[in-house]
């Protein structure tokens, strides 16, 4: 089988060549996608034997792995291997997660990073993230890039991915939940700290998933996920509504919370109910 390994980058300069040199002692071809790089990233790869290809500006992780997946396609790849270009992945352990690929075993291989190998806040940070993508899966680490598919997840991946940020990892996930594929995993090494060459804040980076998947998620059912606790909401601010009318014939007083309490569930419940038909129809109209 032909293997491709592809490496998104942003200004990782400092460890791409070594492990462009490794990575082809596995592969039969390293393609390093250029997001925008502003240093010597681009000369560095291909100095070292990566094919670049280039987005000209900075588009996002997700991007670099939608046109990883183009490439892998249009090129006729059986297998495409998904690492990080700052150090983090060993690329000695790529037969790890093509060996599942190569027997058939596995249609999506995750790399498995143990919670001792990570500093606390990541442990941390992973740990939610994988509550929010895990859902109904047997995958125990979610957010690890180094990560193998086989052609039939390429082409499923390829078709349907539609975040450009550092979602697409959980997306992906998500997808191949969707679609039945058979998921694998094997324990790999992380290093951290080597290098200071992480272009994403944790916080900012957990966040950034976490809205990505909500609306994700949201947007696939959004009466049931939108629409109907909107209704929920208005039907209870319409009843505390009817208290707050009654109330005040019957005493002549005006009960301020009972009111304010009306109006937090009608309103926020109104636009909910409106954004959900809105969105359904929308997907209605996609389809």
């Amino acid at each position: 089988m032909k293997i491709l390994a592809a490496i998104p980058c942003f200004n990782e300069e400092v460890a791409i060549g070594s492990i462009v040199l490794m990575a082809r002692r596995y592969a039969d071809e390293v393609l390093v996608v250029d997001d925008g790089c502003t240093d010597n990233t681009v000369k560095v790869a291909r100095d070292a034997g990566a094919t670049v290809v280039s987005h000209g500006a900075r588009k996002g992780k997700g991007r670099g792995i939608k046109s990883s997946l183009q490439y892998a396609v249009e090129h006729d790849y059986d297998c495409l291997v998904f690492m990080d270009g700052d150090g983090q992945h060993n690329p000695g352990e790529i037969p790890l997660l093509t060996g599942p690929i190569l027997a058939d075993t596995a249609d999506l291989v995750i790399g498995f990073r143990t919670f001792d190998q990570m500093p606390f806040y990541r442990r941390f940070g992973r740990a939610v993230l994988d509550i929010a993508t895990t859902t109904g899966s047997s995958i125990t680490d979610s957010q690890c890039g180094f990560r193998a598919l086989n052609r039939k997840t390429m082409e499923s991946m390829l078709g349907m991915l539609r975040k450009d940020d550092f979602s697409t990892e959980s997306e992906m996930l998500r997808i191949a939940q969707e679609k039945h594929l058979r998921l694998g995993e094997t324990p790999i090494n992380c290093k951290y700290g080597d290098f200071d060459t992480s272009t994403k804040n944790p916080v900012s980076h957990g966040v950034e998933v976490l809205g990505s998947l909500f609306w994700l998620i949201v947007e696939k059912k959004p009466l049931l996920n939108i629409g109907l606790p909107g209704l929920v909401a208005v039907i209870a601010g319409v009843f505390l509504l009817f208290q707050f009318f009654q109330g005040f014939n019957e005493t002549g007083l005006i009960p301020i919370g009972q009111g304010m309490l009306a109006s937090l569930l009608l309103i926020p419940g109104t636009v909910a109910l409106v954004l959900g038909l809105a969105l359904s129809l929308i997907a209605r109209m996609r389809e």
